[in-house]
């Protein structure tokens, strides 16, 4: 069976009045993200992220005005009148780069679907459905002469730009390939992606192939949907789930290589041997010599571990670049420590050893990862080999608790920076002020 699903080919994205009538979330007087806005509109990075930390997300209702910061369609400078202008602009690029893989491939803007998947088949129905009255309302909708020059101009300046830009046609249908089989997996048992939200996964498969096509670098790999996922269905926006998964992807795309998972998990490895040796001793051995069976958590960010919202909110926290926003403050307070050491005290032994710098690519997702590993220690013990490690892992999807992990990831983080600041400076045991320690634990009370 043949079903096929078109998709629009209007000059300005059918979502553009559909996001100015719903308008855009920001915080109210009153609300605790408030602080990290000015009057203006314009956003504190600094604070907004430590808000984020501090309270392990973020709620449902703060979550899409958070992830336009977060992830990129607006930078933190821009102000109050100035968004809707940003994300207009992004919405009519994005819409001219799916044009252009349209044009050049016709046949793959129509999905085909092969079997009796009565789900997708209804889904192919209500994507068509959908936007034919996308499309009606934008005939209808009273645009002023002055947006109408304005979004023409913009997309006459985005078609110049893409003009530049040659696709692989080769690999894109290579990559469209994969996408068709991925989609219809696509979180099926979420409501966003059920009944007429099914047309959902149709959205994110365009969202999908239009990444594939300008980013030949990357392309696509197995599970990104799974990841572009959580943007569509937190901005419910075409346009701004593909730029904030283009800005997410510019940091995860090397853990979808070989070369850059079998990196991190080496660091995982090498982690979890100063956190635990005895663990790690046991789930390296000759039979399982790396900790392949946390792939999937990694690769994902442990979006199956947790229930759904709690997924959500660890996403954000792991964006956070917990490390990243620590080391400015984790230097000056090692520059003043080192300024305000007793002198009188170094002659009396040995000097100090220069601190040992901290790796930019040890993540907080790893400590996450050693952390949940800790917790079921006893059993991981009792485990003999992959494939009882795998099933003992997969048997923890949707059962863990977040703020629990959370809490002892940060302790580990803590832990592993005092040990450091203890080897770096040469106190046989903690001082009993640590100006670092307290820097650090400040950000998370």
């Amino acid at each position: 069976m043949d079903t096929t699903a078109a998709a629009t080919t209007g000059a300005v994205p059918a979502e553009s009045a559909a996001t100015r009538r719903r308008g855009r979330l920001r915080p109210q007087e009153g609300d605790e993200l408030a602080g990290v806005m000015d009057a203006e509109g314009r956003v504190d990075e600094s604070r907004l992220r430590s808000y984020i930390l501090k309270n392990g997300g973020v709620s449902p209702a703060e979550r899409p005005w958070v992830w336009r910061f977060l992830f990129g369609i607006f930078p933190c400078s821009a102000t109050t009148l100035q968004q809707p202008l940003l994300a207009e602009e992004l919405a009519v690029r994005y819409g001219a780069m799916k044009r252009k893989w349209q044009r050049l491939l016709p046949g793959t803007m129509r999905i085909r679907l092969n079997g009796s998947d009565d789900e997708l088949t209804a889904a192919v129905r209500f994507f068509e459905q959908r936007r034919e009255r996308e499309k009606e309302r934008e005939r209808q909708e009273a645009v002023s002469p002055e947006t109408r020059e304005r979004l023409s101009f913009l997309e006459l300046q985005a078609q110049v730009l893409l003009e530049r830009v040659s696709l692989d046609l080769d690999q894109l249908t290579e990559a469209i390939r994969i996408i068709d089989k991925d989609v219809p997996r696509t979180e099926r048992d979420l409501d966003y992606f059920q009944g007429e939200g099914s047309a959902n996964l149709l959205v994110l498969r365009e969202i999908l192939i239009t990444f594939a096509a300008f980013h030949p670098e990357v392309s696509y790999a197995q599970g990104m949907s799974d990841l572009c996922s959580r943007f569509l269905e937190v901005l419910d926006s075409e346009a701004e789930a593909f730029w904030c998964f283009c800005s997410h992807m510019e940091r995860a795309a090397r853990d979808f290589s070989s070369e850059g998972l079998r990196r991190k998990i080496e660091m995982e490895a090498g982690l979890l041997k100063e956190l635990d040796p005895e663990l790690h001793s046991h789930l390296l051995t000759d039979a399982t010599d790396t900790l392949a069976f946390c792939h999937r958590w990694l690769l994902l960010g442990f979006q199956r571990e947790f229930d759904h919202s709690d997924a959500l909110r660890l996403f954000e926290v792991l964006s956070c670049d917990h490390l990243e926003l620590l080391t400015p403050a984790l230097d000056r307070a090692l520059c003043h420590q080192r300024l305000t050491t007793d002198h009188s005290t170094e002659e009396a032994g040995p000097p100090p050893l220069e601190p040992r710098p901290f790796n930019p690519d040890l993540t907080f997702e790893l400590f996450v990862c050693a952390a949940i590993l800790m917790q079921h220690r006893e059993a991981l013990l009792r485990c003999r080999g992959e494939v009882q490690l795998i099933q003992f892992t997969s048997s923890l999807q949707g059962r863990l608790d977040l703020d629990t992990v959370l809490l002892s990831a940060t302790q580990h983080f803590l832990n592993y920076c005092s040990n450091l600041l203890r080897r770096g400076w040469g106190y046989p045991q903690a001082p009993p002020c640590n100006p670092p320690l307290l820097q650090l634990r400040g950000l998370f009370s």
